[in-house]
């Protein structure tokens, strides 16, 4: 009789999980709501996850594989918004518990920069109505973690109105929801945000900041500006486009998958690991892939789903080794015996040669993938979308063991793309700015 109660149970759990019209509760039938507290001991914050210590080992995903994240021993993702149009945040949520992560959720809130206005008494108070909606959806869902208040407000905007907003919002979902503490992300940090914070947000539980070339930076900026209370890193990884420097022509120069992984490794240990009494964690960006200046540049997931360097990284990070099988690294890599540093122009039509040089760990059999775009002219701020450029046919091509012969595009700006795979899902990736006259 156990055995075939059992057996219905199972069938009744594989029905509700496959069927897209599932409601929250359906969704998590016989599982109660976590309960999330931020601690003190002395000098030192701690998030308690139903009363056992949390340490954030995070990263940033929207569309990335949940699953690789959790076999990575991740434990904890967040999000920027409970809808991303492709899932609901039930979905999400759910797909998280299946692997046995939390949820950070994001709440869509609406930014000066995009033209809101937080003078606008009543926008504001719609807002604030369709954020109640949000909540009281998922508030209870066991995956649940931490509210995440809007992404970057502090970005371009000039009104201070929106953090009187963003503290209504925490107190109306401290109402709803006792078990869950709340945060709001900040570009950067400055004195100024500080001050705001304390002054205007003293409702939120939890500090967010999301710095990338400057991460060692942020446990000094922390203590300087006074801020006393828990904070996490909600974003941080590749030096940002706007940290680098750039060809003649204002492209900016991306750092190689190695450089990068390197770049990880030592900002965690410098930028987050280092405070170990007010930082309670962070979220690595990005644990999948988008274009952003280029497809490579944020993302430690390529476009085809293959981990690069840095992915490695982050395992090493949340479990004190290296994974069995190291992704292929770059040595060199130039173009018409340049660096990308070096503002190389070329000649419409003519034949050029590029090389790349990898170092695999295990010594695997490495193919050899190339393709030419021409630079992005579709430049946003704060990680809006951004479109993919169109590859461009690459003429008179002969490829062997790492070196390309071709001849060059039509008068423009390019970038020549190298991506390098050991056959073990992973890839090494460069690129090259160029200009064609």
């Amino acid at each position: 009789m156990k055995q075939l109660l059992y057996i219905l149970s199972i069938c009744l759990f594989l029905s509700c999980k496959n069927d897209p019209k599932k409601t929250e509760s359906e969704s998590t039938i016989g599982d109660e709501p976590a309960k999330v507290q931020v601690s003190k001991s002395g000098d030192k914050f701690q998030l308690l996850v139903n009363g056992e210590p949390f340490y954030i080992k995070g990263a940033g995903l929207e569309f990335g594989n949940v699953a690789a994240l959790a076999e990575h021993n991740a434990n904890s993702f967040r999000t920027w918004r409970t809808d991303n149009g492709r899932k609901s945040a039930v979905e999400v949520l759910d797909e998280a518990h299946e692997h046995g992560l939390m949820v950070s959720m994001g709440i869509e809130v609406e930014r000066e920069r995009h033209g809101f206005d937080y003078d606008d008494e009543d926008a504001v108070q719609k807002q604030k109505e369709r954020i109640k909606k949000e909540v009281l959806e998922i508030k209870d869902h066991p995956a649940l973690l931490i509210w995440v208040i809007g992404n970057e407000l502090n970005l371009n905007y000039t009104n201070p109105k929106v953090w009187d907003a963003v503290n209504d919002i925490s107190k109306m979902i401290h109402e709803l929801d006792p078990n869950h503490p709340t945060t709001t992300t900040l570009a950067g940090i400055a004195q100024k945000e500080i001050n705001y914070i304390k002054e205007r947000c003293g409702d939120l539980d939890i500090l967010s900041v999301q710095m990338y070339g400057d991460l060692p930076d942020v446990p000094k900026l922390i203590r300087e500006y006074g801020w006393n209370g828990p904070y996490m890193v909600t974003e941080w990884g590749a030096t940002g486009h706007w940290e680098v420097p750039t060809t003649d022509w204002g492209a900016p120069i991306e750092e190689n998958s190695t450089l990068k992984a390197s770049n990880y490794l030592k900002r965690y240990k410098g930028g987050i690991a280092a405070d170990t009494l007010q930082c309670i964690g962070s979220y690595v960006f990005l644990w999948g892939n988008k274009q952003e200046r280029t497809p490579t540049w944020y993302g430690i997931f390529l476009e085809n789903g293959m981990e690069t360097e840095s992915v490695g990284v982050m395992h090493y990070i949340w479990n004190g080794k290296w994974p069995d099988n190291r992704t292929p690294q770059i040595a060199s890599f130039v173009l018409d015996g340049k660096t990308a540093y070096n503002s190389i122009t070329l000649e419409k039509g003519k034949e050029y040669i590029a090389q790349v040089i990898i170092k695999d760990i295990e010594n695997d059999p490495i193919a050899y993938r190339w393709e030419i775009l021409p630079e992005s002219e579709e430049v946003k701020e704060g990680g809006d979308h951004e479109a993919r450029p169109e590859s461009v046919t690459i003429e008179g091509m002969e490829e062997k063991n790492g070196t390309l012969k071709f001849k060059s595009p039509a008068p423009g700006n390019y970038r020549l793309f190298v991506y390098a795979d050991d056959g073990h899902n992973h890839q090494g990736t460069a690129n090259i700015p160029f200009q064609v006259n």
